[in-house]
C-alpha cells in the first residue's frame, strides 16, 4: 500500500470552520427563497378550491393553467441560466424572484382562463432559471465533497413548502372566505404568499455576493484555501473529448433517463397539484383543516427523505434506493384510490405516495452523474431535467381531463400510479450493469 501522509488536522479544522460558516451565511436564506418559489408553483391547488367556482373553470382549465407553467419553465431555463452567467447570480436571482414574486401576486387579477394561462405561463418563464442557477450558485462555493449535503439542506424545503404551506393557504382561505376589502380568500392567498417573494428579491442584492472572489466577509486566506478546494475538483474531472452537444441528444441513456425523471415527477406534481382536491373528496369541507391534513404526508416525507438519503450514503447504494420510493409511490395513489372512503387509510396511502414520490427526487439524480461522463453530463443532464419538468405541464392537465370525463380522479390516478411503475422497471433495466452499488455519493 502506498505511504499516505497523516492529514493536517489543523488545516481540517480551520476548513471545516470554513464551510460551516459559508453554509450558515448562505443555506438559511437560498432556503427560504426556495421555499417561496415551491410554493408559489402549487398553491393554485389551495386557490383551485374557491377560485374554480368563483371564475366558473372547469377542471380541464384548471389543469391546463396549473400545467402551463412548465411551457415557460422548460423553454427559459437555458437562457435563464445563461443570463445569471453574464450578469452575475447576485442580481440575477434578485430579478428573478421579483419577476416571479409580482406575477404569483397578479393571479389575484385573474377573470379568464386566457389571463390565467398567461400568468402561469409568464410565472414559469420568470423561475425557470432559479434552481439551476442555485444549483450552479453553489458550485462555485463548495467542492463536490460537500455539495451532497448542501443539496440535501437546500432541496428539504420542498417537503417543507407542502408541510408549512398547506395549513397556511387553508388558514388563508377560510380567514378571507367571506371576502375582505374587495378581495375573495383565493385573491388574498396569491396577495401573502406572493409579496414576500418580491421582499426576498430585494434582500438578495445586499445579502448575496457573486461568488467567494467578492465575499468581503472572507479574508484571503480563506478564498485561497475555497480556491484550492475548487481547483482540485477540476483537475480530478474525466476528459470530456467527444461528448459534443450532438452526441448527448443522440445518445438513447440521456432520453431513458428522462423518462424515469418524467415518471418520478408525474407523481409528485399531480400529488403538489391535487392533494387538496383530493382531501376534500374525501369529505373534508374546512379549508383549515383540508390544510392540516396535507400538512402530514408531507412531513413524513421530509423525514423518510433524510433518512433514505443517508441510507444510500452509507451504504454506497443508488438502485434500489430510488426504485423503492418510486414504487412506494406507485402503492401510495394506489391505496389512496381504494380507500377513498375511509379518511384514515386514504391518508395513509396519500402519504405514502408523498414519501416515495418525493424522496426519488434527491434519490434520482446520483444515476446520470454516476454513469454519465462529466462531458456528456454537461449537456445530458440539462436535457433531463427539461423532460422531466413536462410532467408538470402533463400531469395536472391529465387528472384534470379525467376528472372532467369521469368525475372522478381515481382514473387518472390509476394511470399515474402505472406510469411509476413503468419508470421504476426501466430504471432497474437501465442500471442492471450494477455501476450506481459503487458509484460515489453525490
Amino acid at each position: 500500500m502506498a505511504y499516505s501522509p497523516a492529514p493536517d488536522q489543523g488545516t481540517d479544522t480551520n476548513r471545516n470552520a470554513l464551510y460551516r460558516r459559508i453554509t450558515l451565511r448562505l443555506i438559511p436564506f437560498i432556503f427560504i427563497c426556495y421555499l417561496f418559489n415551491y410554493l408559489d408553483r402549487v398553491n393554485v391547488g389551495f386557490a383551485k378550491l374557491q377560485m374554480l367556482d368563483a371564475l366558473k373553470f372547469s377542471e380541464t382549465v384548471y389543469g391546463l393553467g396549473a400545467g402551463i407553467f412548465f411551457i415557460g419553465y422548460v423553454l427559459c431555463g437555458l437562457p435563464s441560466n445563461l443570463a445569471l452567467n453574464r450578469f452575475g447570480p447576485r442580481r440575477w436571482i434578485a430579478l428573478m424572484m421579483i419577476a416571479w414574486g409580482s406575477l404569483s401576486t397578479c393571479l389575484l387579477f385573474v377573470t379568464t382562463p386566457t389571463e390565467f394561462y398567461a400568468l402561469r405561463l409568464l410565472t414559469g418563464a420568470a423561475e425557470a432559471g432559479f434552481f439551476p442557477g442555485v444549483v450552479l450558485y453553489l458550485s462555485r462555493w463548495f467542492p463536490a465533497a460537500r455539495r451532497g449535503r448542501i443539496m440535501a439542506l437546500f432541496m428539504s424545503a420542498i417537503p417543507v413548502s407542502g408541510l408549512l404551506g398547506g395549513p397556511f393557504s387553508g388558514w388563508i382561505l377560510q380567514h378571507f372566505a367571506a371576502g375582505q376589502h374587495g378581495l375573495a380568500g383565493w385573491q388574498w392567498m396569491f396577495l401573502i404568499q406572493g409579496l414576500p417573494t418580491v421582499a426576498l428579491g430585494v434582500l438578495a442584492v445586499f445579502l448575496l455576493s457573486d461568488g467567494y472572489q467578492k465575499a468581503a466577509w472572507l479574508s484571503p486566506a480563506e478564498r485561497q484555501l475555497i480556491a484550492a478546494d475548487l481547483e482540485a475538483d477540476a483537475a480530478g474531472k474525466p476528459s470530456t473529448t467527444g461528448d459534443s452537444v450532438l452526441a448527448v441528444l443522440t445518445n438513447p441513456l440521456i432520453w431513458t433517463f428522462g423518462f424515469v425523471y418524467f415518471c418520478i415527477q408525474s407523481g409528485v406534481y399531480a400529488i403538489n397539484f391535487w392533494l387538496p382536491s383530493i382531501i376534500k373528496n374525501m369529505g373534508f369541507d374546512n379549508p383549515l383543516l383540508i390544510g392540516w391534513l396535507s400538512a402530514i404526508p408531507y412531513l413524513l416525507a421530509g423525514v423518510f427523505m433524510i433518512l433514505c438519503g443517508r441510507s444510500a450514503d452509507l451504504r454506497n447504494e443508488r438502485r434500489w434506493h430510488l426504485v423503492v420510493p418510486m414504487l412506494m409511490g406507485a402503492i401510495g395513489l394506489l391505496i389512496a384510490v381504494n380507500f377513498a372512503g375511509n379518511p384514515a387509510i386514504a391518508i395513509l396511502g396519500l402519504s405514502i405516495a408523498t414519501m416515495g414520490a418525493l424522496t426519488g427526487l434527491p434519490m434520482f439524480w446520483p444515476m446520470p452523474t454516476a454513469l454519465l461522463s462529466a462531458g456528456a453530463a454537461v449537456a445530458g443532464l440539462a436535457i433531463i431535467n427539461s423532460v422531466g419538468q413536462m410532467a408538470g405541464f402533463l400531469s395536472p392537465y391529465l387528472v384534470g381531463f379525467i376528472k372532467d370525463q369521469t368525475g372522478s380522479t381515481d382514473a387518472a390516478l390509476y394511470s399515474l400510479a402505472a406510469l411509476i411503475v413503468l419508470g421504476s422497471l426501466v430504471a432497474l433495466r437501465v442500471t442492471r450493469a450494477g455501476a450506481l452499488s459503487t458509484a460515489r455519493a453525490s
